[in-house]
Formats: structure tokens, sequence, C-alpha cells
């Protein structure tokens, strides 16, 4: 199987639209022609990963954590960056990454964190913006079906837990053909007027190219009257961080304990006890001291992630119990859900999980 069957499948499953602005999310290095051996999955492509899948013959690595974050100005050997591209490259590897679009996925990062503490009725903490658009079509009465048929296919019309969805209004609309158009109705040099119906959809970045298509294809017109807004509004399908609540509460000091033996973790930082068990509770994989302040106005009685600051510890101001279980800890079982995914899907190749401990950090 080719490389780019996966990469499809993957960026359908994962859209690159859902990863944030600074991140550098897709393939990293390889051509997409390649054909697929073996496939090794870590949480970081370094230089004893891109050893073990010479060792056992994988020319794919899919890594969580991009590789190429930055430009690369040379391709020497200054920096563990640098010796990685060289070695790929030697060996004709392929890297591939699946970061911030993985962690605002519903079933991505958060998802599997809150599958291992036992959390129930889950939604995203902080969903994402400017991922929606209106699309509005002018469009005469007899091509409603028709219209509607290929939008919804194409993966426009919906709202949350809702599909095929739309609003529509009656009107009037004025054109005159010029002497090069193909009119439906109507006489080219003299203006005319059709009943017809402005029709709304909802549309996510990740199907609006698709249903744009869909919606010229199906579309009777020859110049098709639309127009596209984005909108503010949140996706509440996607975003940052989860929420949810355990099915009975724990007392704090036996949670941590819980977190600690779950996330193999040397040790946890955490503010003060706030005396009060916890039931609700607030997550987000990797670096999230960033939505502190939205998981207290969730109401959430603790609120787990990692990388934070000692200043940003204040953050929690006595109405939250912030824990910080470490950065790798949290995202170390992204690797088992990416190999779950793929096999789930395919099973021509070998796929392999990575023994090796990337976390750069240690603890005496």
């Amino acid at each position: 199987m080719q490389l780019n069957e996966l990469i499809h499948f993957f960026e359908k499953e994962y859209p690159l639209q859902l990863q944030e602005d600074y991140d550098n999310c897709g393939l990293q290095i390889g051509d997409t022609s390649l054909s697929i051996r073996g496939i090794l999955v870590s949480l970081d492509c370094s230089e004893a990963v891109v050893t073990e899948a010479i060792e056992h013959n994988c020319n794919l690595i899919i890594c969580h954590h991009p590789l190429l974050f930055n430009g690369l100005k040379q391709i020497g050997a200054s920096s563990y960056v640098e010796r990685v591209v060289r070695m790929c490259i030697k060996n004709d590897i392929a890297v591939y990454a699946i970061h911030t679009n993985l962690d605002n996925h519903p079933e991505g990062v958060n998802a599997e964190i809150g599958r291992r503490i036992g959390l129930m009725n889950t939604k995203i903490l902080a969903p994402k913006t400017n991922t929606l658009y209106k699309l509005s079509v002018y469009t005469p009465k007899d091509a409603l079906e028709a219209l509607d048929a290929a939008i919804f296919k194409a993966g426009g019309g919906g709202i949350g837990n809702y599909t095929e969805c739309h609003f529509r209004q009656e009107g009037i609309g004025t054109f005159t053909p010029g002497v090069l158009a193909n009119p439906t109705s109507g006489t080219i040099g003299e203006r005319s007027q059709e009943s017809e119906l402005k029709v709304e959809y909802l549309v996510d970045s990740q199907h609006l190219p698709h249903v744009l298509k869909a919606m010229n294809e199906s579309h009777p017109y020859e110049e098709v009257a639309h127009d596209i807004i984005l909108l503010k509004n949140q996706d509440t399908r996607y975003g940052a961080g989860l929420i949810g609540e355990l099915e009975t509460p724990c007392e704090e000091m036996a949670f941590l304990a819980q977190l600690k033996k779950i996330f193999n973790s040397k040790g946890i930082r955490h503010t003060k006890l706030i005396t009060k068990p916890i039931r609700k509770v607030a997550l987000c994989g990797g670096s999230g001291s960033f939505l502190t302040k939205e998981a207290i106005r969730s109401g959430a009685d603790c609120y787990i992630t990692s990388d934070v600051k000692y200043h940003e510890f204040f953050d929690a101001d006595e109405r939250i119990l912030l824990i910080d279980i470490g950065h790798y800890e949290s995202e170390q079982y992204t690797s088992t859900l990416l190999i779950e995914k793929i096999k789930e899907n395919f099973t021509n190749f070998a796929i392999r999980l990575s023994e090796i401990n990337t976390n750069p950090i240690n603890y005496l």
C-alpha cells in the first residue's frame, strides 16, 4: 500500500484543519508514493526511534509530536532534528505527525486520557471557533430536493448531533442574461425574474470544498448565486481539553494516587488540596495551562494537564485542584490509540509500538 492512501485516511479522520496555527502536522519527510513495508508508532521521532525503525524494517514513522516545527536553514549534524532528517533520508524512511489535529479531535488524545481514568458524560472543554461557515444558496424551488441531497451527502447541513439541516425563505431573483450566457430560463438581453428560495446551510471547514463542488454540480443555473460567511460560533464537536464525571466521587489523595499509577508518573505536582471529593474532572493532554481558567469556569473539581509553570499554579486560586502529571506521561497512550485506529482499517503491513521511552525528563 502506498503512503498516500494512509495519509488520505488519517486526514479524513483527523483533518489538518483542526490543527492550531502554530503547528505543523502532516507529512514531515518522505514521498507519498512510498510503498509501506512497516510502521513504527512513537510519541516523538528521535535518533533512537529511527534506529529502531531501521532494525525492524519499518519505512514509516508515525509520531504525535512533529519533528519539524520551524524551518531548517541547513541539514547538518548540529541538532537532533538535523541528524534525524539525515538518517530518514539516507534510509528512505517517511515521517508523519498527528499533533494538535489529534488533540482537538473528540476521539483523540484527551478522550484516551478520559477513558483511562474512567470519565463519563464527556464533552469538549474549549470548543474551537472559526471552523464553521454559513453557506447561502439561491435556487429555484423545483431544484431544492436535488441541491439538498447533494449538499447533505458532501457533509453540509450538520449542527452538532443533527444532520440534514437548512433554513429557507422565498424571494424574487432578477437577472439579464449576457450574449455569452446559456440561461436555464429567461431570454438573452432581456431582464427576467424568477421565484427562488434562499437556502442556508452550516458547513465546517473540512467539508466546505466538497460542499461547494456538490452545490455547483447539482444546481441548474449556469452561474450559482451564493455567499459564504465565516462564523464565530463555537464548533462543539472539536476543541481543546475535555470535561466529564467520575462514576463515583473520589477523595483527593486517593485520586492523585490513582493518577500516578495509571500514568506511570515518577511524581505529580499539584496545588493545595481543596478538601472536597473529586467528581467533575477537566483535563488537557500536553501543555494545557492556558485552559486553567476555563476549567474553573466549567465547575470542575480538578484540572489535569502538564507543563504548568510556577506562577501558573497561582491561577488555580484555591478554586480547583490543579494537577500536573507530566507532558510525556499525559500523552504516552497516544501511540496505542493510533495503532488501534490503523489496525481497525488496514491489515496489509506490520505495525509496531516503539519500545523507546522518548521522555527527555528524568527524575532523581
